[in-house]
């Protein structure tokens, strides 16, 4: 969405977004509105992620604050999803079952 799209949750959003990470060209929002109200999809860099995550998902959660308060000026119910980058996140490792398959690939 370009900016000066005439929306003003998704101008807000892109604007907020591109102050934050280090990669503002890469920011991308997308606006979708259905029966359930307006649905933000933002897109980051990968190096990004952490920056408009934060400690927590602080600074995620602030970000929806901010835009359910845009949301209430505009009588409209405004959601942010934020798309995780091409690749994802790398995978988890198993749990192990027992301390014995632990003990077992420690090989001593």
């Amino acid at each position: 969405m370009a900016k000066g799209s005439g929306y003003q949750d998704a101008d807000f959003l892109e604007y907020v977004v591109k102050s934050l990470v280090d990669n503002p060209d890469d920011v991308k929002v997308d606006r979708k509105v259905d029966e359930m109200g307006v649905l933000l999809t933002l897109k980051v860099s990968p190096q990004d992620m952490g920056q408009v995550i934060g400690r927590n998902g602080n600074t995620a959660k602030a970000i929806r604050s901010l835009l359910r308060v845009v949301g209430i000026k505009n009588n409209a119910r405004v959601n942010l999803k934020i798309e995780e980058p091409e690749g994802g996140r790398a995978p988890r490792m198993e749990r192990r079952s027992s301390v014995d398959e632990v003990v077992d690939d420690l090989k001593l």
